[in-house]
């Protein structure tokens, strides 16, 4: 048991030394830690992009959101206004109906009383 536990203290004091910094790691940690520092950097600078390319797109989609919704309103009231003006056509063309329907009346009017007063005319001159 005493051999046991001194290699179990042996061990402690190793690993203790060299947390402790004084020991100098091997250089195949030292080349790992460089790689996974690089490898992090990559990540980082991935990461940076997509979160560009996520901001960018969710931008984008706020910008046709908005144009979406102006559109919405730019058309009704285009459909309002196109409403009101083909009404005003319509209410126009009535009028100028009802105008031309009382012309043509009073031409008729006028063509019958100016046949009456020429034919009875013609009756006293020629009775003369």
């Amino acid at each position: 048991m005493a051999g046991g536990t001194r290699h179990w203290g042996l061990g402690l004091a190793a690993v203790l030394w060299l947390a402790s910094g004084c020991g100098t790691p091997p250089e195949e940690a030292e080349a790992r830690l460089a790689a996974l520092q690089a490898e992090e950097e990559q990540m980082d600078a991935a990461f940076d992009a997509v979160e560009t390319r996520l901001l960018g797109n969710q931008s984008k989609m706020h910008l046709w959101q908005e144009l979406g919704r102006r559109h919405e309103e730019v058309s009704a009231i285009q459909c309002r206004v196109a409403d009101e003006h083909l009404m005003g056509i319509a209410k126009h063309l009535a009028q100028q109906e009802a105008k031309a329907r009382q012309v043509h009346k009073r031409r008729q009017m006028a063509a019958v009383d100016s046949t009456m007063l020429t034919s009875g005319s013609e009756d006293r001159l020629g009775s003369n």
